[in-house]
């Protein structure tokens, strides 16, 4: 099982799971893998951090610790070397610049994972509690202001015209564009 870190051209991540590195380029040049946002098809790997089984160097370093330090301890995922002078415990090493698309508009991934899901939670929240007349959302909602219906949450499809002319009538309707990968089952 190889489970992969994927992004779209859009910025939205999301995480796959293939049988293998071929099953994932098949699929990507088959046109099957889509975002589950946008359902844009150019997808790209993610880098991603391998697991490394370190619990033998923490265990020796554990036995290091009982006098003071003088060079900064090595990563756990770097090769043990010292470096070549004293470190100050309070000095900040330089970071790298981001290379994510999100990062450089001025927001942060996580933010915008957070911003994502809550996208995503607040859909599915609307799917799961009112019912799908699809094009005939703008007759069922009149239907249901005008007291001709059973009062309930409707969603489906309306023209911008449509849309002007119920709120023109009063009645509040809300545009949500949903994500291609929530109008079918996901897997």
């Amino acid at each position: 099982m190889l489970v992969l870190n994927l992004a779209c051209s859009h910025g939205h991540r999301f995480e796959g799971w293939f049988g293998s590195a071929s099953d994932f380029e098949s699929q990507t040049t088959s046109g099957l893998l889509t975002c589950p946002m946008c359902s844009d098809q150019r997808i790209s790997r993610m880098p991603t951090a391998p697991h490394l089984n370190v619990s033998h160097l923490r265990a020796s370093k554990a036995g290091n610790q009982a006098g003071p330090q003088t060079t900064a301890p090595a990563a756990e995922s770097t090769p043990a070397v010292a470096p070549s002078r004293p470190v100050d415990a309070n000095s900040v090493a330089p970071v790298a610049a981001p290379s994510q698309p999100a990062e450089s508009l001025g927001h942060s991934a996580e933010a915008l994972q957070g911003l994502q899901a809550q996208l995503l939670q607040a859909v599915q929240q609307v799917l799961a509690n009112t019912e799908d007349v699809g094009s005939q959302f703008a007759e069922e909602a009149r239907r249901i202001h005008y007291g001709e219906s059973q009062q309930r949450g409707i969603r489906g499809q309306a023209s911008a015209d449509e849309t002007a002319a119920l709120l023109d009538e009063g009645i509040d309707v809300v545009t949500l564009p949903l994500p291609q990968g929530l109008k079918g089952p996901l897997q």
